[in-house]
């Protein structure tokens, strides 16, 4: 039986889909723009900003699906420009410490809004 996941602790979906969906015991997250909580304005600020704001975004939809950062099992990463790869890197390094999902770093254009990273993420409920 399959799971919708919604929390008002990240931002509410801009389209037709769900923050996740829980179903085997496996959460599936949608794609987490860089959106602030809250904000009525996109501002784009540096990469790293991005990144942990999307980071964090993630950590709340799979908090609310009853698992968290420490059960990820895939990561995929889309990115504008993959000179941006080494500081992405580095801030994903730092928030996810000892524990390496699987991953993935997709390079493709400018995400909605001039956004330049989206993450999407597949973990195991606690």
């Amino acid at each position: 039986m399959m799971q919708k996941v919604f929390t008002p602790n990240a931002p509410a979906p801009g389209g037709h889909y769900s923050q996740a969906t829980i179903h085997n015991g496996l959460v599936f997250v949608a794609g987490q723009l860089p959106f602030k909580l809250g904000a009525t304005e996109h501002v784009i600020g540096p990469i790293e900003e991005q990144a942990e704001q999307a980071l964090s975004n993630l950590r709340e939809i799979l908090l609310a699906a009853g698992s968290d950062m420490d059960h990820l099992l895939k990561v995929t990463i889309y990115i504008s420009d993959m000179a941006l790869w080494g500081r992405v890197n580095a801030l994903y390094t730092r928030v996810l410490g000892e524990h390496k999902p699987a991953r993935a770093m997709v390079p493709c254009n400018l995400l909605h809004y001039g956004y330049q990273i989206e993450i999407e993420a597949i973990a195991a409920v606690k």
